[in-house]
């Protein structure tokens, strides 16, 4: 049974591939009640990482008075997430690494044991990461999955994956003339676009853009500062300082949310014992600067799509569980007109695209893009400059299953070569946006430099130095290694950028 796994914020959804068609597997709850989902949710009920239980066991638990932690997804997308980086759950820290080693580890046991599949044998998976994560983000989640045993084959950018699902669905809408599709994929936590060009079964990205805290998330939150203030005194027990009542509060928010329809006036919620109501377009005003910032961040992909310019574009998909909110087709409605498609499952395209990328009989093909530069810092004029090379850009095209190499040679001029790697939305000879670091080497060209000490505590200075090569290989899975080798005597370092382990020397 192949599958596609789509990691989300608050929820994670599961498709399978059964001859042609895609269904969205069910999960039993505590009650054996089913849903298209299994909460990404983790509560300590005992010390230690074996005290950590996961998605409806965790609701369960919280129910109980537990501490629990959601939309642990955006940890990942921090500039400076590792496996090592720490979350609290409760009273203790937990290893990023593992939560999600644990969580993805209890949602192959829900699979095999309390779902619509149970029984069936978990097959090659197809799992995705925003189109804008960078190197970090990405191993943390392929290494989770593989550590919790999927047969993971393929990691796509979710609006890629997306883009198959309206390709299965909609195919019908795309001409010679209108051969592209942009998809709004506005989720719990993080909101990415991407613009997608269709010919048959082939798929090419021309560009994506993505906001990393935009999401679900931050519409709760807006309905509940609304109820807070409008509570006035009475809303005291469920501050800042009230920490489980907030939180319950955005478990209501949320529910009350996802029961909107675009005939509801009224939304209520219960803050410290007491009914508050607030009107829908009260809150429709508060949320809509969200929706704006969306339409911001995407508007670089079609110049002029809201005047009815680019007639090559089929039209807006919108997707990913936040874009259900009625306000976000209203106001996407205005601005671009018809054009603009809602997913009939929205919160299940994703994993329904990943589960056709998983099936080999789809005849789907995908050309993705890198979507962030990668460059590197260096030593410059015996470490008193720093210059700046770039080694992929942002829009470098990536082949699932495939890889790239760039080669670099020259001769070295210092004793020491101080390489400090950086991701970055954008760079033209000069690095532009938020900079993430994501890796950094020390290699010493000079040969006696070679004996294990620490080179941070060596000067650098000029020297004349060996012959050396740089390769940089970007894998389909837009992950990014550096090789480097002193080609006089053999000796090189490579390194898996965004893992931040240690380097391997020889």
């Amino acid at each position: 049974m192949d599958l596609g796994v789509d990691l989300g914020t608050t929820r994670t959804t599961v498709a399978v591939a059964d001859r042609g068609n895609y269904p969205v597997v069910g999960f039993l709850d505590a009650d054996d009640d089913v849903h298209d989902w299994f909460p990404s949710v983790v509560a300590r009920t005992g010390s230690g990482d074996d005290g950590l239980v996961f998605g409806y066991a965790a609701l369960a638990a919280a129910a109980e008075g537990a501490p629990v932690v959601r939309s642990f997804k955006r940890a990942l997308a921090e500039p400076d997430a590792r496996p090592g980086s720490e979350l609290i759950v409760g009273d203790e820290g937990v290893a990023l690494s593992t939560l999600l080693t644990g969580f993805l580890t209890e949602l192959a046991n829900a699979l095999r044991t309390r779902s619509t599949v149970a029984d069936e044998e978990l097959g090659r998976t197809v799992i995705s990461v925003p189109a804008h994560a960078h190197s970090g983000q990405r191993f943390l989640t392929l290494e989770a999955f593989r550590a919790a045993g999927f047969d993971v084959v393929l990691l796509i950018n979710e609006p890629s994956a997306a883009g198959f699902e309206y390709s299965h669905r909609k195919g019908r809408t795309l001409t010679r003339q209108r051969n592209r599709v942009l998809v709004y994929d506005l989720g719990g936590g993080t909101f990415d676009a991407s613009l997608v060009a269709i010919d048959g079964g082939s798929h090419q990205i021309e560009s994506s853009v993505g906001l990393n805290r935009l999401g679900g998330d931050d519409f709760d939150a807006a309905l509940v500062d609304l109820a807070l203030a409008q509570a006035g005194d009475a809303a005291d027990g469920s501050q800042e300082d009230g920490r489980t009542a907030y939180l319950d509060l955005l478990d209501q928010a949320r529910d009350a949310k996802e029961r909107l329809s675009p005939q509801s006036r009224r939304l209520v919620l219960d803050v410290a014992g007491s009914p508050v109501t607030v009107a829908v377009e009260d809150y429709y005003v508060a949320a809509a600067p969200l929706v704006t910032k969306t339409m911001e961040a995407m508007a670089p992909l079609v110049p002029g799509l809201d005047e009815g310019v680019t007639s090559e574009v089929a039209g807006l998909y919108l997707v990913g569980g936040a874009s259900a909110l009625p306000l976000v087709p209203r106001m996407l409605r205005e601005r671009f007109g018809r054009r603009v498609h809602r997913a009939p499952l929205p919160a299940a395209s994703t994993a329904i695209g990943l589960a056709i990328a998983a099936d080999q009989d789809s005849g789907y093909t995908l050309s993705d893009r890198l979507s962030r530069a990668v460059g590197v810092f260096r030593e410059a004029e015996a470490g008193t400059e720093v210059a700046f090379d770039q080694i992929f850009g942002r829009e470098q095209p990536i082949v699932p299953g495939q890889s790239l190499s760039v080669r670099r040679r020259y001769r070295a001029a210092h004793n020491v070569g101080h390489f400090r790697f950086v991701e970055m939305p954008g760079a033209d000879g000069t690095p532009r946006g938020e900079l993430v670091p994501f890796g950094e080497v020390l290699f010493p060209f000079d040969v006696d430099l070679r004996d294990g000490q620490d080179l941070r505590a060596v000067a650098v200075r000029r020297a004349p130095g060996p012959v050396v090569e740089e390769v940089y290989t970007v894998d389909g899975n837009g992950l990014v290694e550096v090789e480097i080798t002193d080609l006089d005597t053999g000796y090189s370092v490579r390194r898996s950028l965004g893992r931040r382990s240690d380097v391997d020397a020889r």
